[in-house]
């Protein structure tokens, strides 16, 4: 299976350049899933960071955006998680 490369819509940070994984490469499904959340936790980070900065006299623009992408990107995650339950439950009631 070829490298396949899923690259952020909106052309910022996120869950850009996530390769999914060859067999030989010995990045596995956990390496991939371990990548995201790390990113989506980088993101929490940087919404935390905004929020602190605008109880400070930041800037307001700033802070409702990272926590936007925040929530997104948190969603997104449970999403993935949804369809893989709904994928292991389907896979799980087949007859072999």
């Amino acid at each position: 299976m070829a490298d396949m490369k899923v690259t952020d819509l909106s052309g910022s940070q996120g869950f850009s350049q996530i390769k999914v994984a060859n067999k030989d490469s010995g990045n596995g499904f956990d390496k991939i899933m371990q990548e995201a959340i790390n990113k989506i936790s980088h993101i929490q980070e940087e919404a935390e960071k905004a929020v602190k900065e605008l109880a400070s006299g930041g800037d307001v623009t700033q802070a409702i955006v990272s926590m936007e992408k925040a929530d997104m990107s948190f969603q997104l995650m449970v999403e993935v998680r949804n369809k893989l339950l709904s994928a292991y439950e389907e896979i799980m009631r087949m007859q072999v």
